[in-house]
């Protein structure tokens, strides 16, 4: 299938005397924010300039009724695994775009409800000879409670793929009665330590524990593939009662991360209440904020601000945020060579803005943001990734999604 092509970009300039003066490009954000007042704590932080290449593609569509997904990661032979996020089970869909049955025995129970089920999927770094796979997912509590979770098993390929020796490895705490906030990605450092990034729950219990270091809620934290905890994190034994497995804290409800090739850092995309979306780098044992600072408001046309305003010594900025919000779902870091003018670029996917958002950075600088809707269709986007052969793939939401796939025209 054939869509549009990004614009091509014009040198604008005007004559100034004898010379030429460049004109600044307008900002790929027009809309009103949330009037909240805030202003951005430093040039380029938010409304970053509308920044085009004139990159030509096609849209192909690999697969299609795939049913409320979360997330899409790539098998050997060309296939892909998928979770069905309220179904709570994952589909393998081959090169030629069909769908496994169902892969759900020996998948722990699942919530199934709200923002809950089956969500991100990681591949071992050693796949290719243990096929090990690891999942988050909502979490059921006997008392009626949930929280989020990770297993791991091996994926077992054929006419009926299968899972094998099931393990649990972690398990956030506190549980709470929410269907809200779960974050929920997974990415593998360097060292080949886990890192889960995680929700505080949305509701006011679980909003106030982000910054608790006595909580797992409004955490990323970071785990070893058997569940201990890694010697080096930042709170291992603390006297104080904090938690080992955390990395950083404050977040609200991170659902998009991926590790910098470069850096080996953790780069994270975490949505912000009304207004307020943004990206960090996740840092070893930093305060996000969340609730404290923000420069998202409370939902509600009266634009109630929240915690003590949007800045707050201690307390780390975000690289860039957005207001209004994206609704982030996927973050990916293209560092292929298929679009070369894409190369170090990063795209976030969005679920209420019928686009994706690829931004063209200076190292942790934003320099500018180009919308890009990468189908006909009014469809969200719940995860995006770069594929072994450089390619961009895209896979919507809700009960009809698509697994899409992006390569020059």
């Amino acid at each position: 299938m054939r869509f549009r092509t990004a614009a091509m970009i014009s040198a604008a300039a005007c004559a100034v005397g004898l010379g030429l003066v460049a004109v600044a490009q307008p900002p790929a954000e027009t809309r009103d924010g949330n009037k909240s007042g805030y202003k951005p704590a430093f040039a380029g932080q938010t409304r970053a300039p509308a920044l085009t290449t004139d990159t030509k593609y096609d849209v192909k569509e690999v697969a299609k009724g795939i049913v409320s997904p979360f997330s899409v990661e790539f098998l050997p032979g060309g296939k892909f695994l998928i979770s069905e996020r309220l179904a709570g089970q994952f589909r393998i869909v081959d090169k030629d775009g069909k769908v496994s049955p169902p892969i759900k025995d020996g998948v722990p129970a699942v919530v199934s409800r709200g923002q809950a089920g089956l969500l991100d999927i990681a591949l071992d770094p050693n796949f290719a000879t243990n096929q090990t796979i690891y999942w988050s997912y909502s979490e059921p509590q006997a008392d009626g409670t949930n929280n989020t979770a990770v297993a791991k098993a091996k994926l077992v390929d054929g006419a009926q793929p299968k899972l094998e020796n099931v393990k649990v490895i972690y398990h956030q705490r506190p549980a709470l009665s929410s269907p809200l906030h779960y974050g929920s990605r997974l990415v593998f450092a360097k060292d080949g330590t886990l890192f889960v990034t995680q929700g505080e729950r949305s509701i006011p219990a679980g909003r106030v524990q982000a910054q608790d270091l006595k909580s797992g809620l409004g955490k990323i934290v970071r785990i070893n593939t058997d569940g201990t905890i890694p010697k080096d994190n930042p709170y291992v034994g603390n006297k104080d009662g904090a938690l080992p497995e955390i990395w950083s804290y404050g977040h609200r409800n991170v659902q998009g991360a991926f590790l910098h090739p470069a850096t080996g850092e953790l780069w994270e995309l975490e949505h912000g209440p009304q207004g307020g979306d943004e990206i960090n780098i996740a840092r070893k044992g930093k305060d996000y904020g969340w609730p404290t600072i923000t420069y998202g408001v409370e939902y509600g046309a009266e634009n109630k601000k929240i915690g003590e305003g949007a800045v707050k010594a201690g307390m780390e900025q975000p690289l860039y945020y957005w207001d209004p919000v994206i609704a982030p779902g996927g973050l990916a870091y293209y560092n292929a060579d298929l679009f070369p003018k894409w190369k170090g670029n990063i795209f976030a996917a969005g679920l209420n803005s019928d686009y994706v958002a690829r931004l063209t950075m200076d190292g942790e600088k934003v320099k500018g943001e180009e919308r890009i809707k990468f189908s006909d269709k009014k469809e969200r986007y719940r995860d995006i990734n770069v594929g072994p052969d450089g390619a961009l793939y895209l896979l919507t939401d809700g009960p009809e999604a698509r697994l899409l796939k992006v390569v020059p025209k």
